[in-house]
């Protein structure tokens, strides 16, 4: 594209002796129905050529032509000049970059970036939306990677709070000592056991209390249980060594049990906050804001922001008691990460329940100047739903993420097992590949559909071999590798004089190009279905190609070798875009 882009800039000054920037050439890709690779848009010439737009073009690509070997020929349909590029080109872009080490390879750009997601609550295992979130966003940490940003992926852990306690309450209560050695359960699977008895046992004093004649509201604030835990939560606060020796002791269970879903998921982090250490951070920035103007207090002492001038409304920033809220320790909490790491960026991967809560966050920061307010970015994604319907964690229905991807293992399972073909595997490899395709299919589904769309996840239709899948995917970087195998392919075959192309094989050589701008745009939009569909079309394309073309079979050597060196190409661009996805490929399948 600025190759052609600057051929246009020339053509427009010989054609016309007109200077113009590079930035006033509209260039987009080829529509498939035409024929040619550029497409330049015209109407904005004839202003200064004083010709139609079709005269314009048939102009400017004559010159095209006429100057550059590596145009092989044009059309010109109304105001749309269509650029065809030479097969000569096309070969020597496929040995000379594609083929490179360097392709697809971005050069450190100097900017720090941290991507925070994940944030579990240690009295409950990690479900299905956690599961979308944490693909999410180490998906959005790898591909920043490949775009030459410096990544701190890290985790706020929300350890504390009412919700802690009352899985700590119910394991006093009922446990009778039971851990995750004694009972064989993950512990984060034990501890979350243990929040459902809570709410059961609460929703039963409830209904006691209202047969009692108390009305529900009474209810639910008198109920024995509740107020239990309350007690314990402030006791956690005032630091009774009973109740915190207890709450490490859960946490630690939580925390080993967690630590075994990331690896299965393959996810990972380089820093870990944990709310108990930050819950009570932001309460000095309250004063700086109320200093500064832009807080003010009420008559009861509890302190606000006016945003109605920005559309918003008057947030409560701390309470009349003292005890801050959540925006107050989210205020802390992002002074804390910058002050670790002084990034330029800022993301943080939350579900769009919390957009507001994000908006009124930023605009608090930047309002009181804090450095890093302005690269603040909140990743707003939309729910996941089975077929079966949403989901509720406190009813003990939670679509558990170690259950979701076991269950994704176990289809991946029967269908190998369907389909046979599984000699000359070990019994470690099996296990191996059914974890590689089950987990690929999860994660493709989840990560090739846009971020703030919400996903109706289909288990079944996740792991099909053909259609818009991971697996299908895999599947055709295995079926490349046996034929790179076969062939004894070490690498990089001779660079032939091979320049009469397949249209089947340039359409992949073109899309081979686009792969270092999929990356960069993928970036900027925080995206990981943009590196998806890329990465299906281009799989597409080369089972085209495979199904059309013989490559092992032809006769001809440097035609042999050419089809050798572009499935080679495809192969190892496959293998980098579903690693950005944290989707591992197979050497077969």
């Amino acid at each position: 594209m600025n190759f052609i882009t600057e051929a246009t800039v020339k053509a427009v000054k010989h054609l016309y002796n007109t200077d113009i920037a590079a930035a006033d050439i509209n260039l987009q890709e080829t529509r498939k129905e035409f024929e040619g690779q550029l497409t330049i848009i015209t109407f904005p010439f004839t202003r200064f050529s004083k010709k139609s737009p079709e005269q314009t073009g048939t102009d400017i690509g004559a010159f095209l032509q006429n100057e550059l070997a590596e145009v092989s020929g044009f059309n010109v349909i109304k105001g749309f000049l269509n650029i065809s590029l030479a097969d000569s080109y096309w070969v020597n872009q496929l040995y000379t970059e594609i083929s490179s080490d360097k392709f697809a390879v971005s050069e450190p750009n100097g900017k720090k970036v941290m991507v925070e997601y994940s944030s579990p609550n240690t009295n409950k295992p990690l479900h299905l939306g956690h599961v979308r979130n944490n693909l999410l966003g180490f998906s959005v940490a790898e591909i920043l990677g490949a775009a030459g940003y410096e990544v701190i992926k890290a985790n706020l852990v929300n350890d504390r709070g009412i919700h802690i306690c009352k899985s700590m309450l119910a394991w006093q209560k009922f446990g009778n000592g039971e851990t995750p050695e004694s009972s064989g359960m993950k512990g984060d699977h034990l501890v979350g056991k243990y929040y459902v008895i809570f709410d059961q046992e609460y929703k039963k004093q409830i209904e006691e209390l209202r047969t009692a004649g108390q009305t529900e509201d009474d209810a639910k604030k008198n109920a024995p249980v509740i107020k239990e835990a309350q007690d314990m939560l402030l006791k956690w606060e005032a630091g009774d060594e009973a109740v915190i020796g207890l709450w490490k002791t859960m946490n630690k269970w939580v925390y080993t049990g967690f630590a075994e879903t990331y690896r299965k998921m393959g996810v990972t982090f380089d820093k870990f906050y944990y709310e108990s250490d930050t819950y009570l951070l932001g309460k000095d920035i309250i004063e700086e804001g109320l200093e500064k103007g832009v807080f003010f207090k009420k008559d009861d002492g509890s302190v606000w922001i006016d945003l109605t001038a920005d559309g918003l409304d008057e947030k409560l920033v701390l309470r009349s008691d003292g005890t801050s809220v959540y925006i107050t320790q989210d205020m802390g909490t992002a002074q804390l990460k910058y002050n670790d790491f002084h990034m330029d960026k800022s993301i943080y991967v939350v579900g769009n329940e919390q957009d507001y809560h994000f908006k009124v966050l930023f605009l608090i920061l930047q309002k009181l100047g804090k450095a890093g307010a302005d690269g603040l970015f909140h990743l707003s994604y939309g729910m996941v739903d089975l077929p079966s319907g949403k989901m509720k964690s406190r009813e003990g229905t939670v679509v558990d993420a170690d259950d979701l991807m076991a269950g994704m293992e176990d289809a991946a399972k029967q269908q190998a097992l369907d389909i046979g073909k599984m000699e000359g595997f070990s019994e470690t490899e099996k296990e191996h590949l059914y974890h590689t395709i089950g987990m690929g299919a999860l994660k493709y589904f989840l990560l090739k559909v846009d971020p703030k769309k919400r996903i109706l996840f289909n288990p079944q239709e996740s792991i099909e071999l053909q259609g818009h899948t991971g697996p299908f995917i895999q599947y055709t970087h295995a079926r490349i590798k046996s034929v790179l195998n076969k062939a004894g392919f070490k690498g990089k075959g001779a660079e032939g004089n091979y320049t009469a192309l397949e249209p089947a094989e340039r359409d992949i050589i073109v899309l081979l190009t686009q792969f270092p701008e999929i990356i960069k745009n993928a970036a900027e939009s925080y995206s990981p279905a943009i590196v998806a569909n890329y990465v299906y079309e281009l799989a597409k394309a080369y089972n085209k190609f495979y199904q059309d073309t013989p490559i092992l079979k032809v006769d001809d050597e440097n035609v042999k070798q050419f089809r050798l060196q572009l499935s080679a190409a495809t192969a190892k661009v496959i293998n980098k875009a579903m690693k950005l996805l944290g989707i591992e490929v197979p050497e077969r399948m």
